[in-house]
């Protein structure tokens, strides 16, 4: 597949402080990427970096085919990693047309993004008149004047209300089915489970995982059981292909399902296996269990 961006071994320090370790990923045309973590993670630093406005440390990347200068490079990205800057008392086409002629871009483009944001019917309110959500719209707007090539947003949901952060997220799908390419910072696990095709989890500037969120996620759930022959019971487990990973904390047995099953069957194929269940409960695991799994396995 066709590369947009390309991290290996990126390190970003602050005095004493490392705020990004030895990241790597790469970021391939037509997809939705989400940087996720806690505040404080790294997510807003490796945008900086290669948006360069931050200085890195260690380590390299590359826009595209890494033979284009990250100066022209930046000419097909669009990207809003600040709260939107707009002069209040100019109506939303004024605030464009400036745009439009930084960027070099013609007027035209500008009926043709605000309709992708909903905001066409308010081209002539003044921006102090628009809500927090309409005004992270606009800025939306205004990185797409350019025809981006991939679209960088830093927690473009922040601050909103539901049907704010609604409204953001649907725009996000809608502007990815035209083919952009967009990589968004989030603290929330439901934004990038709703959202993101792929993830790169971070925690305290190190990755935790990179990879699709569909694979992230166990696509078939897990049973958790207890028994009083739990050796028998792991055993048994751990010898049939239609389990996955297995986890044993204290009394309690984690099964996860590589193919669907359901409880009865489950639990007949148990009992005929001379297997007699205490307890037996059937769970779909969420980008959430998952990114806590991630997370307790590393040292605070």
């Amino acid at each position: 597949m066709e590369s947009i961006l390309t991290i290996n071994n990126l390190t970003k320090k602050f005095g004493y402080l490392t705020a990004v370790k030895d990241l790597s990923f790469s970021i391939n045309k037509g997809n939705v990427y989400g940087i996720l973590g806690p505040n404080g993670s790294g997510k807003s630093t490796t945008l900086g970096v290669v948006l360069n406005v931050v200085n890195k440390t260690e380590g390299s990347f590359h826009w595209f085919d890494g033979k284009t200068s990250t100066h022209d490079a930046l000419k097909k990205v669009g990207a809003i990693i600040e709260r939107p800057n707009f002069y209040p008392y100019m109506t939303a086409s004024q605030n464009l047309k400036l745009v439009c002629k930084i960027k070099g871009v013609d007027y035209s483009k500008i009926d043709e993004k605000l309709e992708i944001v909903g905001l066409l019917d308010r081209k002539n309110s003044k921006f102090k008149t628009y809500s927090l959500g309409m005004k992270q719209r606009l800025a939306i707007a205004s990185a797409l004047l350019n025809d981006p090539e991939i679209l960088i947003l830093d927690e473009p949901t922040n601050g909103l209300d539901p049907q704010g952060i609604h409204q953001i997220r649907e725009i996000i799908k809608e502007i990815a089915t035209q083919g952009t390419t967009i990589l968004l910072a989030s603290h929330l696990l439901d934004e990038v489970e709703k959202v993101c095709s792929h993830v790169v989890v971070l925690r305290k500037g190190v990755k935790l995982y990179s990879g699709r969120v569909d694979e992230m996620i166990s696509s078939h759930g897990f049973f958790e059981l207890k028994c009083n022959k739990q050796s028998e019971l792991v055993e048994l487990l751990e010898n049939n292909k239609i389990f996955g990973k297995i986890k044993v904390k204290d009394n309690l047995v984690t099964a996860f399902l590589n193919e669907p099953m359901n409880s009865e069957d489950f639990n007949k194929f148990l009992f005929e296996k001379g297997i007699i269940l205490t307890h037996l409960v059937q769970r779909k695991e969420s980008l959430e269990e998952q990114f806590l799994q991630l997370t307790d396995n590393q040292k605070n």
